[in-house]
């Protein structure tokens, strides 16, 4: 069985069609965030390392070229609907969550968020939809936009290769190593972006007023 699903995607990794299908997916991701884009290029980028076959440099421009047009389209979208796609949203969802640390993220650190949301689940679509929605200008969207594409076709494509060279004679096992350390490096992303956001919330400290035993006074402190 294993010997059948190797010798097929080695067939499918040595055609000329696996550039397109890298490029297409790679911008449907961009608005549409249930493509698995990112495991289609780290198992280009184990067969890559294993058997030479699709060509290294390629996968990346290809990857970074199409992840650059989906952001580009979830942008527009964004400008055109003037915000409703994301009204849409329903309250409580990880998608709304997504869409409030967007909103929230753009207006604390700006274009570099853009980058940054690259590599979290849901956040690409949700930042460039919000930058889209409140009408970001485009000339500033652009260069961070192709900043965060090259970043991401290169991080997805040497983490695939890395698991190909780990395992030369055995792909399969260089897919599940590359999209094993894609996940960590997501989970770590995620823990650090929770972490700073408990951080950035207010805390609030029960104080005991010394003269009125039984009453409480909440004061609200931020942290840092």
């Amino acid at each position: 069985m294993s010997s059948a699903i190797l010798h097929f995607a080695g067939e499918l990794m040595s055609s000329w069609w696996i550039y397109l299908a890298l490029w297409g997916f790679a911008a449907l991701d961009g608005f549409f965030p249930a493509i698995p884009s990112e495991t289609l290029v780290v198992t280009a980028g184990v067969f890559a390392a294993s058997t030479g076959e699709p060509n290294l440099y390629l996968i990346i421009a290809v990857a970074a070229l199409g992840a650059f047009l989906g952001d580009h389209v979830s942008y527009l979208l964004g400008r055109g609907a003037g915000g409703r796609l994301l009204d849409r949203v329903k309250p409580g969802t990880r998608r709304a969550a997504a869409v409030l640390w967007a909103r929230n993220a753009l207006e604390e650190r700006g274009e570099l968020v853009l980058v940054v949301a690259r590599y979290i689940p849901g956040g690409r679509t949700a930042i460039t939809l919000t930058m889209g929605s409140v009408r970001y200008p485009l000339r500033r969207f652009t260069p961070f936009a192709g900043l965060a594409a090259i970043s991401w076709g290169l991080y997805c494509t040497l983490v695939g290769y890395i698991g190909g060279k780990a395992f030369e004679d055995n792909p399969l096992k260089g897919v599940v190593l590359g999209i094993g350390l894609a996940l960590a490096v997501t989970l770590i992303v995620e823990l650090v972006r929770h972490r700073l956001r408990r951080r950035s919330q207010p805390q609030v400290k029960p104080q005991v007023n010394p003269q009125l035993e039984p009453e409480v006074s909440v004061e609200y402190s931020e942290r840092s």
